[in-house]
């Protein structure tokens, strides 16, 4: 009992010193339950059965994350222990020498660490329960549900689960602590203020080389990414993510070694108030946390791109769907093969289902693709397929490129309500709004390049792919399409043009939500078991939700993961400080005594942690400036969106809770220096 309220007594007297592991703890506790209750908030949420399915695979999806997430803060929890425990050495030492073991000790430090993990999860799943109902809104504007049975919402399940996991690390830390103080020896306990990191003096000319050759490296990984981004593949992406990683340590480990001799060549600003030992100190802290400084980095590297981008990724969704799905469903059918169906169009299958007709409205309409095997991508190139092979090896340049006639295609288009085109007997056109897909096609468009359809010569209408869309789709999905006089069809069909697929195009009868699922339903319960071929297609409706859900898992995965690696790097740079701040008392000490009054020494811890929390920030903004360049650019397929909004929504979040560590982690140090 009376380790207990020793236990009790030093976390009040050291509550300060636990003031980033509580900020920590919580916030990761909170986190974990919001993201793990969403399975509760299902139940209030009036959904389709398409968006209810979608909405359970992002549950799986996000459970799967959080054993991740779980295995990144079981790891900050660790180090953010190691910290304390460091910090109170010799406390521990004046223990001992009164007559405690070790194991007493270690009782102590398990009391303390039950108190903190109870603590930590009442107030972390109090803040979660009251977050995870503004949650609550926001998966049901992401999901359109109807909120008209929102109650307040909590979960056992994310509680029990939230408990077991924060639990298991805390056990995980009772025991490094008694296998820690199980290690230590009085005499290094008593030393240990003593002791310091070993800090390697590096040579300025060797610093300055490596400096630039990590300038080389990192600027050949963002020129590939971003200007050779076509001819990137899986094994070129993982080249240049090791190659970004490899320059990272190297630029923090060359800064040690020259940036505080480059500054003292500034005899006037380096001898300027306290900007020597300012500059000496940051020097001292890099020198002896590159490895860590380069892992911090990256996480935030990691955490602008992801917010940003699956943000964006949203946005892009939504903007592009209505211009990608201007009617209610597109249905397919194959015309080859030798089956008895193979000559029915999608309207005569569908009809031989058992569905009538009648359900979609007046005008639907039918259109054929055709294919040529002597054209294709590469074709459409013209001069250009040698570049094109060697330049853009991310696409698929020898699939053949879809035919249609032009009246088919403008009968489509006026349902569509798109823009119907005009050609000659001599003339064809490409379509096309993916932007890889354009960039390629315009090489050969440009050139006036000729196609050869059977005894028909062909050239381009305009020098450029022109906007335009055949199939229903949630994203920008028309890589090229060829439209030729109708001439072209009535003649080659069956010569050099094969029919490969016949597509049906409506709007359903009715005018409500309501009617038009109905609809819907007898669509996606048709009989195919009566068909030879079997019928595919799209809707809107499952367009648009799985729209929603692809979005809706990017953003809950983004802000998931983002925050997380955003508080583990915060959390390590603000303990490293902290760590360091002990060690350096005696030196902040000695300014006192050569006349350096609070202000400026205050002053110059400011200026120190700034300089030092800034440095791999400002590293991570460099490269997310190309890491979302080149997620814009994969993500090109799907939609386009200018990203502003979200990497302002990014920025705000990054400055709220990095600039929350920042302060704690000051205001901490000073307490630190300041002790007497």
């Amino acid at each position: 009992m009376m380790l207990f309220k020793l236990s009790v007594k030093n976390i009040r007297k050291c509550f300060k010193d636990y003031a980033i592991y509580f900020m920590t703890l919580i916030l990761g506790v909170a986190i974990f339950y919001v993201f793990n209750s969403l399975d509760s908030q299902q139940a209030m949420l009036k959904v389709s059965e398409g968006a209810a399915q979608i909405y359970r695979m992002m549950l799986i999806v996000l459970s799967g994350v959080s054993v991740c997430v779980a295995a990144i803060l079981g790891f900050l929890i660790l180090y953010a222990n190691n910290f304390l425990v460091k910090r109170r050495k010799k406390e521990f030492a004046i223990y001992m020498t009164l007559g405690m073991g070790k194991r007493q000790v270690s009782k102590i430090l398990f009391g303390e660490t039950v108190l903190i993990g109870i603590f930590s999860l009442v107030v972390g799943l109090a803040a979660g329960i009251f977050a995870s109902q503004f949650m609550s809104i926001l998966v049901a504007k992401m999901f359109e549900a109807d909120l008209t049975k929102y109650t307040f919402v909590y979960s056992q399940t994310a509680t029990g689960k939230t408990i077991l996991y924060f639990s298991v690390m805390y056990l995980i830390v009772i025991l490094f602590n008694a296998v820690s103080i199980s290690r230590y020896k009085l005499i290094d306990l008593f030393q240990a203020s003593a002791r310091t990191e070993t800090r390697r003096v590096k040579s300025s000319g060797i610093a300055v080389v490596v400096f630039l050759g990590a300038a080389c490296i990192l600027g050949y990984a963002y020129y590939q990414v971003t200007m050779n981004f076509a001819e990137m593949n899986n094994q070129r992406i993982g080249i240049m993510i090791a190659l970004g990683c490899i320059g990272t340590y190297l630029v923090f480990w060359s800064l040690a070694g020259f940036l505080l001799k480059l500054f003292q060549k500034c005899r006037r600003f380096y001898h300027n108030g306290l900007n020597a030992f300012v500059l000496r100190q940051v020097n001292s802290n890099v020198n002896t946390a590159v490895f860590s400084m380069t892992v911090i980095c990256l996480l935030f590297f990691v955490t602008i791109c992801v917010l940003s981008t699956g943000l964006s990724l949203n946005n892009a969704f939504r903007k592009n769907l209505e211009a990608n799905c201007p009617a209610d469903v597109n249905l397919f059918k194959d015309m080859g093969g030798d089956a008895a169906d193979a000559g029915l169009t999608v309207a005569q299958a569908v009809e031989k289902t058992g569905f009538s007709l009648d359900a979609f409205q007046k005008g639907y309409v039918e259109i054929s693709f055709y294919l040529d095997p002597a054209i294709t991508y590469l074709t459409l190139s013209g001069d250009h397929a040698k570049e094109v092979q060697d330049k853009y090896s991310i696409f698929r340049v020898n699939v053949e490129v879809p035919i249609v006639g032009i009246s088919e295609y403008n009968r489509l288009a006026g349902l569509y309500g798109n823009q119907a085109f005009e050609l000659e007997e001599d003339e064809y056109l490409l379509l096309a709004n993916v932007d890889l897909s354009r960039e390629i096609n315009n090489l050969g468009l440009a050139d006036g390049n000729v196609l050869q359809i059977g005894e028909y010569f062909l050239k381009p209408r305009y020098d450029k792919c022109q906007d335009g869309i055949l199939k229903l789709n949630i994203q920008n999905g028309e890589l090229g399409t060829i439209l030729v006089p109708d001439a072209v069809i009535q003649a080659e069909n069956g010569k050099s043009l094969r029919n490969v697929n016949n597509m049906l195009t409506a709007n359903y009868v009715g005018n409500t939500k309501e009617e038009k699922q109905a609809v819907e339903k007898l669509v996606l319960d048709l009989d195919l078991s009566r068909l030879d071929i079997p019928l595919d297609g799209m809707t809107k409706i499952v367009a648009y939700e799985s729209a929603v859900g692809l979005s809706s898992i990017a953003v809950f995965v983004g802000i998931y993961l983002g925050i997380i690696f955003l508080i583990a790097g915060a959390a390590l740079l603000a303990l490293k400080e902290l760590s360091e701040s002990t060690d350096n008392r005696q030196r902040f000490a000695i300014l006192q005594k050569i006349g350096c009054d609070r202000r400026m020494q205050r002053r110059a811890l400011l200026w120190q942690m700034g300089i030092f929390f800034c440095l791999p920030m400002l590293l991570a903004v460099i490269h997310s400036i190309f890491g979302i360049r080149f997620a814009k650019n994969i993500l090109s397929m799907y939609a386009s969106e200018d990203a502003l909004s979200s990497i302002v929504l990014t920025a705000v979040s990054l400055v709220f809770i990095y600039g929350a560590y920042f302060a704690a982690t000051y205001f901490g140090s000073r307490r630190i220096i300041e002790e007497q």
